[in-house]
């Protein structure tokens, strides 16, 4: 596993973390955004799949596409599970296996740090391992905000001076309406429950918007959503 990307842009930047096997909404949206590999940076924070089921290991390929065409995709801590699996086509998932430790584990970009799940506040982020930074929680998403900035401010080079955008989280445990964005001057979540039958939300950042689609059985993914969120653009 590669450790991080960095790099100035003045193109259109794209997020969305959490697909979970969902597909047709990511297509939906990637569409409803009038998405342009040559003109946008689309950021992919990681759980494309549900690694127990192996029906969505495919969303990989899709990825895996998207990234030879210039997007930037991280792993999160479902494509990191695929290791331990021995379920599925073995060639397949050797194939995906290959494809996900060539990925950088974040990805810094006009102010903003790109993670799975999020870092530990004062720790370096060239010390983070794998592992937390696909799986930390509490001590990120509940860290007091009054200090957050301080801890992060500590590790030049590093989180300083960055946003963090981030996922793994849904936003709802998070103390906001399930579907919705996660937003405070530190943090910005964007797993909006696709998984648990809320939201999949793809956030242009560079303009303050968020396209969103439904992924509750009931609804159809091709059903976008759009509206102004100017609280996710950096100052």
């Amino acid at each position: 596993m590669q450790h991080g990307s960095a790099r100035r842009s003045s193109r259109r930047l794209l997020a969305i973390s959490d697909i979970h096997g969902q597909r047709q909404g990511f297509l939906s949206l990637l569409e409803a955004a009038h998405y342009d590999p040559n003109k946008d940076q689309l950021v992919i924070l990681g759980d494309y799949i549900e690694a127990g089921e192996p029906i969505t290991w495919r969303l990989i390929d899709l990825v895996h596409q998207l990234v030879d065409k210039g997007a930037i995709a991280l792993p999160g801590n479902h494509e990191l599970k695929l290791a331990t699996l021995r379920r599925g086509s073995t060639a397949h998932r050797l194939r995906y296996l290959r494809f996900i430790r060539q990925l950088p584990s974040y990805h810094m970009e006009n102010g903003y740090l790109f993670v799975h799940a999020g870092v530990r506040p004062g720790l370096q982020l060239q010390l983070h391992p794998l592992r937390e930074l696909t799986e930390i929680r509490e001590s990120f998403t509940r860290h007091p905000l009054s200090t957050l900035r301080t801890k992060l401010d500590s590790d030049a080079g590093g989180t300083a001076g960055q946003r963090i955008v981030f996922g793994h989280t849904p936003t709802f445990k998070l103390g906001v309406n399930p579907g919705s964005l996660f937003v405070d001057e530190c943090r910005i979540g964007i797993d909006t429950g696709a998984k648990h039958g809320y939201k999949l939300s793809l956030v242009d950042l560079t303009n303050g918007l968020c396209y969103s689609c439904s992924t509750n059985e009931d609804y159809r993914a091709s059903d976008v959503h759009v509206y102004h969120v100017p609280s996710v653009r950096n100052r």
